[in-house]
């Protein structure tokens, strides 16, 4: 069984592997969403990431569909305290932003929706610069107060705001971020390695990045030539087209062919392998798309596969 990391400083301890609940009410309907789900936790995840606004992107939806199919879930699985869910405000179209009564305001529909009286960790989504981080901090800290959640984290951060926010909290004794969700995969790094991985570091936060495989072209899909239908596949697409792009995918093609093993799981390996990472996200749309995602929690990397993924990605 996959050993369970500590997140951050805090006392939730997560499998290595978040699984992305976007896809949730989206390309997975609930009974598909639901076979994930019960595939994930059976594998010994515990892990399950999502938002408010999941997916109000698409037509017809009022965003809030993925927390309502997880919680559908939990309720008819009766698994609740053996999943640690997270959640993230300030993204959904009614609950705009950060400010303190909107971060209240927005927690509460999350916890409807879930069908939950507590939130395992809830991020704030984007930063939201207009309100001063210590009316953030604040609010975060009054839900934990009020047992509505049990940690807190931040996603789409400044190192500065981030570092500001850390020094608040502690200054005034309140609740902390514990993790951070950065943007960060093997063709897009400085989005976060620098400042911020510098600052999450010196902190011990956890980071939990999103976007792991790049939009589906760390799985090896997108190939020249090769057709792809998928809700998302402008962007792997046109990393394919990158030089860098081709250097990554040559080096996860010899990396997984010496452990026989699929592409998608040797780039979550590399990820999981770097400094303050704790538990990639990944999502999957069917069950036929999890083990590849589950191998990686198990795959382990020479240094010099490591450095070979690294250099390529430079």
């Amino acid at each position: 069984m996959t050993s369970l990391r500590r997140l951050g400083t805090s006392d939730l301890h997560v499998f290595p592997l978040s699984l992305g609940g976007n896809v949730f009410g989206w390309t997975a309907d609930e009974e598909g969403s639901f076979a994930v789900l019960d595939a994930y936790a059976a594998a010994g995840g515990n892990f399950v990431d999502t938002a408010d606004v999941y997916s109000q992107w698409v037509e017809g939806h009022e965003g809030g569909e993925s927390e309502t199919v997880i919680g559908h879930w939990l309720a008819s699985r009766g698994n609740r305290s053996d999943i640690l869910v997270a959640t993230k405000a300030g993204s959904h179209a009614d609950y705009k932003g950060l400010r303190p009564e909107t971060i209240k305001a927005a927690a509460e529909q999350s916890l409807r929706r879930l069908g939950t009286d507590y939130i395992d960790l809830y991020y704030t989504h984007f930063d939201d610069e207009s309100v001063p981080v210590e009316d953030i901090v604040t609010a975060l800290d009054a839900l934990v107060k009020e047992g509505k959640v049990r940690a807190v984290a931040a996603s789409n951060i400044s190192a500065e705001r981030l570092r500001a926010s850390l020094d608040f909290a502690e200054a005034e004794n309140l609740t902390g971020y514990v993790a951070l969700q950065p943007h960060y995969n093997l063709v897009s790094r400085d989005t976060y390695e620098g400042p911020l991985q510098d600052t999450a570091e010196a902190a011990g936060l956890a980071a939990v990045p999103y976007f792991g495989l790049a939009s589906g072209f760390l799985t090896g899909k997108y190939r020249p030539g090769r057709t792809v239908d998928s809700a998302r596949s402008q962007r792997p697409l046109e990393l394919l087209g990158t030089e860098r792009g081709q250097r990554v995918l040559t080096a996860l093609d010899k990396v997984a062919e010496a452990h026989d093993a699929e592409v998608a799981s040797v780039a979550l390996a590399w990820l999981a392998s770097r400094p303050t990472v704790v538990a990639p996200i990944a999502s999957a749309r069917t069950v036929e798309q999890l083990p590849a995602l589950l191998a990686s929690t198990e795959l382990k990397l020479t240094d010099e596969e490591l450095s070979t993924l690294t250099a390529a990605s430079a």
